[in-house]
């Protein structure tokens, strides 16, 4: 399946919220925020409904920009975006030692890129645990058009309270999705509980490194912007997070920043000095033809009043993202892999 035009980007904008609405929700959304700040607790008491609200707002255009899979991957010199995605999702796959016929819990799956990726890579079953309801119907025709109907599918539940039995799946991962989570421990207890004993946890982490100073106030602002732009209570420190992973009762095999190690910038299909055909969507002339193309829908109609302003709030993402990729402050893919013991104390 193709990716979406921009007509249907602008159209398809709003996700669940009636055209009407798409204003107020953009309204409430950067309250939360303060435009660059905001309450930090309230964002937290109030996850669910922010994080409702962004994806609802923003996911036509991650798929019109990034495809059906929204989250950055180290990369190879001479590798496409899209390669390097699939790349990142396989090594994932391979880390867990997937083995065909697994039941295996994707959280907080999008529109379920990754999902589709890794089921028919490592023929495995996976269901996407995601509280969107637009993201669900979304992935679903994907699911259809991919012809993974059977070994794929989605459930609507909070990753702080899921829906699933005690010991259930033969293994669990997230890819820059458990960021959005209010208590990040309490998060990772849940996938404790629901991955049978023995089995193991990967995730791809959006963490603030061990380079960023909360004292300085441009590493604030850099902070702030990557928090409005991608619908984030707070970013955690690298140890923290794998502080979060012990806590919760894993046992950490091994934990790494991979951006460190790319040897092309995570952050380049941003980066509005670099030019390129296959990620043209992402490059600073694809981002003004899109603006442009928005502005002038929601003009004569086509799009509902408040698309611009989404995409404002998107390119102060980018624009944080890629300040904290050049100054190292902050991660997308802090990697780690951890094992549910087989009994207390093992």
């Amino acid at each position: 399946m193709s990716k979406p035009s921009a007509l249907d980007l602008a159209t398809g904008l709003g996700g669940q919220i009636a055209k009407d609405d798409v204003v107020s929700a953009v309204d409430k959304y950067e309250k939360y925020h303060g435009y660059y700040g905001g309450d930090q607790e309230e964002r937290k008491a109030n996850y669910s409904d922010m994080v409702n609200k962004y994806y609802d707002l923003v996911t036509s255009f991650y798929e019109y920009g990034w495809g059906e899979s929204f989250h950055f991957a180290a990369r190879l010199k001479g590798e496409s975006l899209k390669e390097s995605i699939k790349r990142h999702e396989h090594f994932l796959a391979l880390q867990l030692g997937l083995k065909p016929g697994q039941k295996v819990l994707d959280v907080g799956c999008g529109i379920g890129g990754p999902l589709r990726e890794i089921a028919q890579f490592s023929l495995t079953s996976v269901t996407g645990l995601n509280n969107n309801e637009y993201q669900i119907s979304r992935g679903k025709v994907l699911n259809h058009a991919a012809g993974v109907e059977r070994t794929c599918d989605f459930v609507k539940a909070d990753f702080m309270k899921m829906t699933f039995p005690d010991n259930h799946f033969d293994a669990v991962y997230a890819i820059e999705a458990t960021c959005h989570a209010p208590d990040v421990v309490g998060c990772y207890k849940e996938i404790y509980r629901v991955l049978k004993p023995g089995q193991c946890f990967a995730a791809y982490e959006w963490c603030m490194t061990d380079s960023f100073d909360p004292n300085n106030r441009e590493h604030q602002k850099i902070k702030a912007e990557i928090e409005l732009g991608n619908g984030l209570p707070d970013i955690r420190l690298t140890g923290q997070c794998l502080e979060a992973v012990k806590k919760a009762g894993f046992e950490v095999i091994w934990g790494k920043d991979l951006a460190a190690d790319s040897p092309v910038p995570w952050y380049l299909p941003l980066d509005k000095s670099h030019f390129s055909l296959s990620s043209f969507r992402l490059t600073a002339v694809g981002r003004l033809i899109t603006k442009n193309l928005v502005k002038a829908l929601e003009y004569v109609g086509l799009a509902p009043n408040g698309s611009q302003r989404v995409q404002d709030f998107l390119e102060k993402a980018a624009e944080g993202l890629v300040a904290g990729g050049k100054k190292d402050i902050f991660t997308p893919m802090y990697f780690f892999l951890a094992r549910k013991p087989l009994s207390d104390g093992q």
